[in-house]
């Protein structure tokens, strides 16, 4: 099925472009969606007609759309939760929690501008592409925690493993200096003892 494109699609072409595209994507996206139209001879002559108009409405739309990208671009949102101990999540971070985590923090955008890179089935810092337009593209990053408390360290570069260590490194020297006072400890009683024989 032939469409004219009534705005950049990626993959597909720039606005006037007259491409060929399978008939469900083009009856289930691109129609519903106005960013295209069939490609009958009327379409071509109203879209020839009506070009500049849509042209001047997506460079203001693409304006608004880099204006929000300079706002957006590099925001950390922190995404809650439950995990493994080895960082493993129950289940996995969608597009709805990226956009949701976005929007509770005073962004507009919603799950369909949202394209995940890959899967997110781990703690961490994971990157997130945001579409504003169909030429602007923004990056935000997930900061995905077992808590808040473990988000600032990750915040900063730390992984969760990388916590844990520490903790357990802490822990043994604290452990270790126990050790110690209570090895002091008895040897302050044994002196005490000694003496205590020797005056006797």
């Amino acid at each position: 099925m032939q469409v004219i494109l009534l705005e950049r699609v990626a993959k597909l072409g720039q606005m006037g472009d007259v491409v060929d595209v399978k008939p469900g994507f083009a009856r289930n996206y691109l129609l519903p969606q106005g960013k295209a139209l069939s490609a009958s001879e009327k379409n071509i002559s109203d879209f020839a007609a009506r070009k500049a108009q849509l042209e001047a409405q997506n460079l203001e739309t693409r304006k608004e759309a880099e204006a929000m990208a300079d706002k957006l671009n590099g925001q950390q949102f922190i995404v809650i939760r439950q995990a493994s101990d080895s960082g493993a999540l129950y289940g996995s971070v969608s597009t709805r929690d990226a956009a949701e985590a976005a929007t509770e923090n005073g962004f507009t955008v919603e799950r369909k501008q949202v394209a995940l890179t890959r899967p997110i089935k781990d703690l961490g810092l994971h990157d997130v592409l945001v579409t504003l337009h169909p030429e602007v593209v923004a990056t935000i990053q997930l900061n995905v925690a077992r808590s808040v408390e473990e988000a600032a360290p990750q915040a900063s570069g730390k992984s969760i493993q990388d916590a844990a260590a520490e903790a357990d490194q802490a822990a043994d020297f604290e452990i270790a200096e126990l050790f110690d006072d209570i090895g002091g400890a008895a040897g302050d009683e044994d002196d005490y003892s000694d003496r205590r024989d020797n005056n006797a």
